[in-house]
């Protein structure tokens, strides 16, 4: 898991929030802004803004104004999980609002604990396929909360580089019989990491996709299938209910 805390502390690409946040701050009283992670930096428009972190607290920042009515500015927050929380900050004499709690930003969360997922060691056994010397397993189930990811390895042992073409996740029914028709549901993945465009001659890759919780009956499987870009070189790989009820419990980000 080490990925997953470095890149939780260290993360180099950041995902806004959609809407910025209208703050009104006075020169009288404090108002307090509660995030869900530790802060990482503050970036103020100008110096009319006087921000300060708590120590013993290190997702609540303190803001006052430093004069009165300042003409309108920004305030920039980044927190440790890979989020920017931006700000539209006025003067008034007496703010309706003094404390801000604010909501976790998903996407990022998402992105995180996908990165940090996809150099994890093997924790899954026995999904798997293969066709001339291109190898793909599902080597890790985990879930977060209402999340679930998938870790996905593909090896390339061909000194030919496999270019993928299509990358699939969809619920399928089990073969029955010849002429019993089989139902596809097509999943869309909320997020997915690692590269999907190509897996060079002689190399690894690994891919990380996140989906909704969900579980499967009996009679229906996850199948993930990728397809060779001009090439016949496809795979696909069924994930049981079985499998998925083995998902590893993700730990918090702090």
């Amino acid at each position: 898991m080490k990925g997953l805390v470095w890149l939780a502390l260290m993360s180099l690409f950041f995902f806004s929030l959609k809407a910025q946040t209208s703050l009104c701050i006075s020169t009288e009283k404090t108002t307090s802004l509660v995030f869900p992670f530790s802060i990482l930096h503050v970036d103020r428009g100008t110096q009319a803004i006087l921000a300060q972190q708590v120590k013993e607290s290190p997702t609540i920042l303190l803001v006052k104004a430093a004069e009165k009515g300042f003409p309108e500015t920004n305030l920039s927050v980044v927190t440790d999980d890979g989020s920017v929380y931006s700000f539209v900050v006025c003067y008034d004499n007496d703010p309706a609002t003094w404390v801000y709690h604010l909501p976790t930003n998903k996407y990022a969360t998402l992105a995180t604990y996908a990165n940090g997922i996809l150099d994890n060691p093997r924790t899954m056994h026995g999904i798997k396929d293969e066709q001339w010397d291109i190898k793909a397993m599902v080597s890790g189930i985990y879930i977060k909360n209402e999340i679930m990811y998938y870790q996905l390895n593909i090896a390339n042992k061909s000194p030919v580089d496999y270019d993928i073409d299509v990358l699939r996740f969809f619920i399928r029914d089990k073969r029955k019989g010849k002429r019993t028709a089989i139902q596809e549901t097509d999943l869309k993945p909320l997020h997915i990491s690692g590269n999907t465009s190509q897996v060079k001659a002689n190399s690894t890759s690994s891919i990380v996709f996140a989906l909704d919780k969900f579980t499967i009956p009996d009679a229906k499987y996850l199948a993930v299938q990728i397809m060779e870009k001009n090439g016949g070189r496809h795979l696909s790989m069924k994930v049981s209910n079985k499998k998925i009820m083995h998902a590893i419990i993700l730990p918090d980000l702090k």
